[in-house]
């Protein structure tokens, strides 16, 4: 088998005939109003649950905090299972079933499990999802109720998904984010699509993306050029593109940090942001090929940096992120009071996963903010409680 990188192939010049802003509005409120930019055919039945087209936020309350005039946050929680992950799915699994696949599976830290559990569920198909022991029990439990065949495995995500590029050589299955990847990635091209459409056909001047593998920060990268290209939206300015690692988890800010930036080195993940948690990950060094070429940055930040986040754009904006919005959040908070950003430049920062997810880490450092228990008395809470 071969492990570098594969794309799909679109006929350019033929969409660029029937592209057009108007042709996308006309669509359904979801990705699939994308649908010419996606590899699945117009003549195949979509496996969908309403995925995409997820809320871009104001943040004026974050915005405030750290000196940011423009700042929006692409809120991919709200999407069927939780996660960004159900764009990818809805991809992988409709061009999957239209070739006749029958068995969907994936290796997954969680999110990706959810998605393809939820959407094989949808489409009736058999399906395999192969997960670390010890992974959050909220996801387990939100993976298991769509009842796939659920395999826990002793060891690492990296441990999980080297099993699983063994088996796609002795089953006819659909791993999504092996096999059938290159179809499967194209789906996360739909987060920067909506994020310009809501901008009202503009691109912002930085995005801040969560890094596992680098397949998505990738993805985000040919969005923009398709964007342009297309003539989708104004002018022929890239953002810069920004990557967020855990620092218990952060092989490709540590090459990016060093003098060779595409010599990404394994590492053994350590980290509560276990959905991001990928130690030796596959698209690395062209996550710090972007960064270094649209003029971005890849951060990361400590286990306290990302609780510490997460609580903060709870306080501040009402969402309620996993670990993996806690990075984000948090290499957004740290490069901000830095002074990265002069204050009227426009940041959009992808918070891809409900903090349900991972309620546990909140709740094992104090995560019940300003709680008191009083009698049920207007004396006792006169006396617990300053107004």
């Amino acid at each position: 088998m071969c492990f570098g990188p594969l794309d799909a192939v679109y006929d350019y010049a033929s969409l660029k005939k029937i592209v057009t802003r108007e042709r996308i509005e006309s669509g359904p409120k979801s990705i699939w109003r994308y649908r010419d930019l996606l590899p699945v055919e117009d003549s195949t039945p979509v496996v969908t649950l309403g995925e995409g087209f997820t809320p871009l936020v104001k943040a004026d309350r974050l915005g405030h905090e750290l000196g940011l005039r423009n700042l929006y946050l692409k809120n991919d929680s709200m999407n069927p299972t939780n996660s960004f992950k159900d764009r990818v799915v809805s991809v992988a699994i409709s061009w999957a079933r239209s070739q006749g696949f029958e068995t969907m599976a994936c290796a997954s830290t969680g999110n990706l499990a959810n998605a393809v559990a939820a959407y094989s569920a949808r489409a009736g198909l058999e399906c395999f999802v192969f997960i670390p022991v010890d992974l959050e029990p909220q996801k387990v439990v939100s993976i298991g109720v769509f009842d796939p065949n659920l395999v826990a495995v002793r060891g690492t995500y990296d441990d999980v998904n080297r099993l699983c590029s063994q088996l796609v050589e002795s089953t006819p299955w659909a791993f999504c984010n092996i096999n059938i990847r290159p179809f499967y990635a194209e789906g996360s091209k739909t987060l920067t699509f909506e994020t310009a459409e809501q901008l009202g056909w503009k691109l912002p001047d930085e995005i801040i993306i969560p890094v596992a593998s680098g397949c998505q920060f990738v993805r985000h990268r040919q969005a923009v050029r398709e964007l342009i290209d297309f003539g989708l939206v104004r002018g022929d300015r890239v953002p810069a593109l920004t990557g967020a690692q855990a620092l218990g988890c952060s092989p490709v800010y540590n090459a990016f940090k060093s003098d060779e930036p595409e010599k990404v080195l394994p590492v053994r993940p350590n980290t509560i942001a276990r959905s991001i948690a990928i130690g030796n990950p596959s698209d690395g060094i062209y996550v710090n090929r972007i960064a270094l070429e649209t003029g971005g940055v890849v951060e990361a930040v400590t286990e306290e940096e990302i609780v510490d986040a997460m609580r903060l754009l709870a306080r501040t904006e009402g969402i309620f992120t996993e670990t993996a919005g806690g990075v984000t959040i948090g290499v957004l908070t740290k490069l901000a009071r830095a002074g990265r950003w002069r204050g009227d430049e426009t940041v959009v920062a992808y918070v891809t996963g409900h903090g349900l997810k991972t309620a546990d880490v909140l709740a094992s450092a104090n995560g019940h903010g300003r709680r008191v228990e009083i009698d049920p008395t207007l004396k006792s809470f006169r006396e617990k409680v300053n107004l």
